[in-house]
């Protein structure tokens, strides 16, 4: 570990994925949370998703569609709906945490190196829908690692191959002024212990400052940051950096959503936000 001020990952947050048991439910929340929310996609191993995407980051909202469809884990293959139907069997909540690539599989081989994911890269397309209507293809590969110790946490990096049909102005434009995830906090009862796999995942040694914790700074001014649980181990949160966080919470109060307000970073819990906590704030300093 290193102090705070040294070189950021050459990765960004790319997504994150968040387990929901009823979608059209999560979808309906996010929207009126001031959040432009996507129409439903089928995969075809058996979820369905909704996204919310940003300048240079996204939300996927995930549940099972068709079980039926879902493959099993295998040696050396991991089942993105497995690990979803198995995740959501015992709760909701900010299941997957994805960073970007630039090439899947020399990522997948790195992984099997240092030894924090011995998995085939898996490729796969789908159509989508533009703003007027008109039909798209967006393909994607992914490479994954896991830390054995995180059991309801898997992490991923996705290239995509098609990002000029994928990335759209016209569906990063929010109520609530959100621009970007500017980060994920994941909670554990020893950082330390999760230092060397992350560093791995992200290609950056973890970084300490006056707050308890370790830091992996990111592109896009984008941080993963590992911190002391409180109470809740394998708790995660997410923040969304947002132009006017006084004007989400006068948003929130008008709903009547329950919510709290401390150095302008305005939280919802995970009671209310389908099993994460959501936080809205203004841009971050670089590290």
């Amino acid at each position: 570990m290193r102090a705070l001020g040294m070189t950021a990952s050459h990765r960004r947050i790319d997504h994150l994925v968040l387990a929901v048991r009823d979608l059209d439910c999560a979808a309906a929340f996010y929207e009126s949370l001031g959040f432009q929310v996507g129409a439903r996609n089928r995969h075809p191993w058996g979820t369905e998703n909704r996204l919310v995407q940003f300048r240079s980051s996204f939300l996927e909202l995930i549940t099972v569609g068709d079980g039926t469809l879902i493959p099993p884990h295998a040696p050396g293959r991991f089942s993105f709906g497995a690990f979803v139907r198995d995740y959501l069997e015992r709760r909701e909540g900010l299941a997957m945490v994805v960073l970007d690539s630039t090439d899947a599989s020399a990522d997948a081989a790195e992984f099997a190196r240092t030894g924090i994911g011995r998995f085939e890269p898996f490729h796969f397309e789908r159509k989508g829908r533009r703003p007027d209507g008109g039909e798209i293809v967006v393909a994607f590969s992914l490479a994954f690692a896991l830390d054995p110790r995180l059991a309801d946490t898997s992490f991923f990096v996705c290239q995509q191959h098609n990002p000029e049909a994928f990335w759209n102005p016209a569906f990063q434009q929010h109520a609530n002024g959100t621009a970007n995830v500017a980060s994920v906090t994941l909670e554990v009862p020893d950082p330390s212990a999760h230092a060397e796999f992350l560093a791995a995942f992200t290609g950056v040694a973890g970084q300490t400052g006056g707050k308890p914790g370790i830091v992996f700074p990111l592109q896009a001014d984008g941080r993963l940051v590992v911190a002391p649980d409180t109470g809740a181990p394998g708790h995660m949160s997410y923040r969304v950096a947002v132009t006017d966080p006084a004007a989400v919470a006068e948003h929130l109060g008008r709903l009547g959503l329950p919510f709290q307000t401390a150095d302008d970073v305005v939280t919802i819990g995970a009671d209310a936000a389908f099993g994460v906590v959501i936080q809205f704030g203004a841009s971050e300093k670089p590290l």
